[in-house]
């Protein structure tokens, strides 16, 4: 990506940005290296497709939630939600679940629910659910809260691409990092561990989940048996890196 974006941006500025915007994405989504070199936000984003210029939007929410600035990232959602971007489900739904994945982080539940919902409504209607699928570690529990009691036939299917989206991403990712993923965690205890991380006590945790605390006691013994940590601080470095 790096070798293209310096040859692209020699033949034509919009080729540049193009790569540009390609090698951010994946950087961000998989997490190797950043570029060298981006074109400044304000730059890239003019000259690309609208369509597409929103989806840049959702890679730098999606980044500033990776750095810890959940509150700035739910911000720039909220504005380009405001802007039009729901004329572009795709896009928009990415957006709604990047809001989600920061208002879980805030223990702002309702705003999280209204986001998941929103991009439900996005979704259903052609069956866009691969992005659910694709964020599921990362939305806090909220699928198996609000999507499984009502739509659990749809839940099922969502499980089911988390499982094979995961088996790629981290094809893609373990050899660029050399990092293990967490990769023999269930889904709930993927969940689990991720609210545990985020600062959830055992008692949130089986509130929101809807199950006892003993429960939850139960998933985060397995996650941290299998990740081979023995407390929360261990566990924080590990899901959060």
């Amino acid at each position: 990506m790096n070798a293209i974006l310096s040859k692209a941006s020699e033949r034509s500025p919009q080729l540049g940005v193009a790569s540009a915007f390609a090698s951010a994405t994946a950087a961000v989504l998989l997490h190797p290296p950043l570029p060298q070199e981006l074109p400044d936000t304000d730059e890239l984003l003019p000259l690309l497709p609208q369509g597409l210029r929103t989806f840049a939007l959702y890679v730098q929410a999606h980044l500033l939630y990776l750095k810890g600035e959940y509150a700035i990232s739910a911000g720039i959602v909220e504005a380009t939600l405001l802007m039009g971007a729901t004329a572009y489900p795709i896009p928009a739904i990415y957006l709604h679940l990047v809001a989600v994945m920061d208002y879980m982080s805030l223990k702002d539940v309702e705003k999280a629910r209204e986001h998941l919902l929103a991009a439900w409504e996005l979704a259903r209607p052609d069956d866009l659910i691969e992005a659910f699928g694709e964020h599921h570690g990362l939305l806090g529990g909220m699928l198996e809260s609000v999507i499984k009691p009502e739509w659990p036939d749809d839940f099922k299917r969502i499980i089911d691409i988390t499982y094979r989206f995961s088996a790629g991403w981290r094809r893609v990712h373990n050899p660029v990092t050399g990092n293990e993923v967490a990769d023999d965690l269930t889904t709930t205890e993927f969940s689990t561990a991720m609210l545990a991380a985020r600062g959830w006590t055992n008692q949130e945790i089986a509130d929101h989940l809807s199950v006892s605390v003993n429960t939850v006691k139960r998933h985060l013994a397995h996650a941290m048996g299998k990740l081979g940590v023995t407390n929360r601080k261990e566990l924080q470095r590990y899901m959060l890196r």
